[in-house]
């Protein structure tokens, strides 16, 4: 019979555990080249909305997998390929026994395929959330292999915190000295195929992202992200033409700099304040009530 010092120890084992997983801002993407194999040669800076899924994780007598959120109906449809589950099953091979069953829950709050990495963000936080609740993890070279198995944004999504990312994107150092952002995200809820993006990009070979190395306060980073640029936004632009539109909208309602992010079609503006950014979401929702807008404020590089 278990005790109940043991019962109790089992019922906390078995409490649920909770993970963010935020969406990624590519604040600027240069395409520098392309390695033989076909993977494109990127440099970009990175950092982290507030705003995002949420995983949530608990034992199960077998492996579940649930979705909600406004855009887990459109997730359901993506014909099996759900990055959350692949993660789960490479780490659970990664670490053996310890892996018992889990019931996971997953609130897709960020639209699909949006270029603000909600796959790979999802992706992360299953793989932090599960070795929490499986109380176990990996060397961080071995984690960090794994991840980028998953996909080339998901070793940056494991840190999610500010970052310069160049290579495929394995290559990462962090920026601890970017600011909190107050911003808005947007969206006209066009999905864009990143291969096809890649495949309309006129120039391979553009010239490295370059951030001087004493940027202090909001005004000189603004200045850097504006000197910078997302290679991929022409091209997207082209297959959707509403990311021009947004862009534009955006500025109108006060945005003090605007770009899209990724692939697209996801672009993002910068506000002086978070009261302007959520002044802004609002009117913006008021116009097109159809199309996404979401007010959120990034992640320190300090914190």
């Amino acid at each position: 019979m278990m005790s109940s010092e043991n019962r109790s120890d089992f019922s906390a084992s078995c409490s649920s555990i909770s993970e963010e997983a935020r969406a990624k801002i590519n604040l600027a993407l240069h395409v520098t080249g392309q390695r033989p194999d076909g993977y494109h040669l990127l440099d970009m800076l990175v950092t982290f909305a507030d705003h995002g899924d949420r995983l949530d994780f608990m034992p199960s007598p077998t492996d579940e997998f649930t979705l909600s959120g406004r855009f887990g109906e459109t997730l359901a449809g993506d014909g099996g390929t759900n990055l959350v589950l692949k993660a789960r099953d490479l780490l659970r091979e990664a670490i053996g026994p310890l892996a018992f069953p889990v019931r996971i829950q997953l609130e897709k709050n960020l639209p699909v395929a949006s270029g603000i990495g909600g796959g790979s963000a999802d992706a992360a936080a299953t793989l932090r959330g599960l070795m929490r609740l499986w109380g176990t993890s990996l060397p961080e070279e071995a984690l960090a292999a794994l991840a980028l198995k998953l996909g080339a944004d998901v070793p940056m999504c494991l840190a999610s915190r500010p970052l310069i990312a160049r290579g495929i994107g394995e290559k990462i150092e962090p920026v601890p000295e970017l600011p909190v952002l107050a911003m808005v995200l947007a969206n006209p809820l066009k999905g864009v195929s990143t291969p096809e993006v890649f495949r309309r990009l006129a120039t391979k070979n553009n010239p490295t992202l370059r951030l001087a190395p004493s940027l202090r306060g909001t005004a000189d980073w603004l200045a850097a992200i504006g000197a910078a640029r997302n290679d991929l936004e022409p091209p997207a632009g082209e297959m959707v033409p509403e990311i021009a539109v947004i862009s534009a909208m955006l500025q109108a309602h006060g945005a003090l700099l605007t770009r899209m992010s990724g692939s697209g079609a996801t672009c993002f503006g910068i506000f002086a304040t978070m009261a302007a950014a959520e002044d802004a979401a609002a009117a913006l929702h008021d116009e097109r009530s159809d199309w996404y807008f979401q007010a959120t404020e990034t992640v320190s590089g300090g914190a």
